[in-house]
């Protein structure tokens, strides 16, 4: 569950970790344009001292990895119970995920080595390292999966999960997807958009996606529509408030259909749009509308 909020904390800290190459440099500057004080890569025995110590006013954002002096999974988990426990701080732990042809694609990159690899394949470093981190990764309020998402991406994502202000709200993120590819990481909510009338089938649409206004009322014209989607967001308007209450700075909310094109893109932005309208901040994000676009941006660079 994700740290409650306590005006009376002295510190306020967000842990930042994850494998190697997964972006926690991106999202450590990215807290710190957003006025925290960051550290990086700080050793886990000093992290007390940083505690006892005067409030420095502002946030703390720390950046651990394997590579701290004194990394150990066991070590970071007590870590991570003592602060939850200490009433002078309010905590949040953000793990940057990644797949892992993905890590080894920006490894080959850099040609960087990996740190538990030094010698070898970054793909043996790389599940050292993941199954080390396991279970961190279960312990996290923020599971960020950066497989797909470009700095730019990964920043304006933190931005919107730690800008406060006065009115600030938990963030909600809207996406689509194919289930031939398989779900996304870190959803809080899945919907099958697979019954819906599939544009696919119709020549004349099948080339657009689900934010063409054309292929919008195509499925919309279905007869089961427009009670799913009154329902829908009946459903997620009533839970939203729920989930905050508990202390969610973040929900994930998924929409998947055969292709990912047509479907679960329309019900995504619509559902977005709604969610915006009432108020809520929202991010939208079309996995395999942005994997066709890079692909394409790569095919026109060749």
């Amino acid at each position: 569950m994700t740290a409650q909020p306590d005006v009376l904390a002295e510190h306020q800290v967000v842990l930042v970790t994850g494998p190697s190459g997964a972006g926690r440099t991106t999202a450590i500057n990215a807290l710190e344009d957003l006025g925290f004080e960051v550290i990086n890569n700080l050793p886990l025995s000093l992290v007390p001292r940083l505690i006892d110590g005067p409030s420095l006013g502002r946030p703390i954002g720390l950046g651990i990895d394997v590579r701290n002096r004194d990394f150990n999974a066991t070590t970071l988990i007590e870590l991570i119970d003592i602060l939850t426990r200490d009433p002078r701080v309010s905590l949040e732990v953000i793990y940057l995920d990644c797949g892992i042809a993905e890590l080894i694609q920006r490894y080959a990159d850099t040609r960087r080595r990996h740190p538990l690899a030094p010698t070898e394949t970054p793909s043996e470093g790389i599940d050292r390292e993941i199954d080390l981190l396991a279970p961190i990764r279960v312990r996290a309020d923020h599971l960020i999966d950066t497989s797909e998402m470009s700095p730019h991406e990964l920043k304006a994502e933190i931005g919107l999960r730690f800008r406060h202000d006065d009115s600030a709200k938990m963030a909600v993120s809207v996406q689509s997807f194919s289930y031939k590819r398989g779900l996304p990481r870190g959803l809080d909510m899945v919907f099958d958009c697979r019954f819906l009338a599939n544009p696919h089938w119709q020549p004349e649409l099948r080339d657009s996606d689900g934010r063409d206004p054309a292929v919008t009322d195509y499925i919309q014209a279905d007869p089961r529509f427009a009670e799913f989607f009154q329902k829908l967001q009946e459903l997620i308007l009533l839970l939203l408030p729920a989930h905050l209450n508990e202390g969610k700075a973040h929900l994930a909310i998924g929409f998947g259909c055969t292709g990912g094109q047509h479907r679960s893109v329309a019900v995504a932005e619509k559902l977005g749009n709604v969610l915006a309208h009432a108020g809520w901040p929202v991010s939208k994000r079309h996995r395999e509308l942005e994997r066709k676009a890079t692909a394409t941006s790569d095919k026109a660079l060749r």
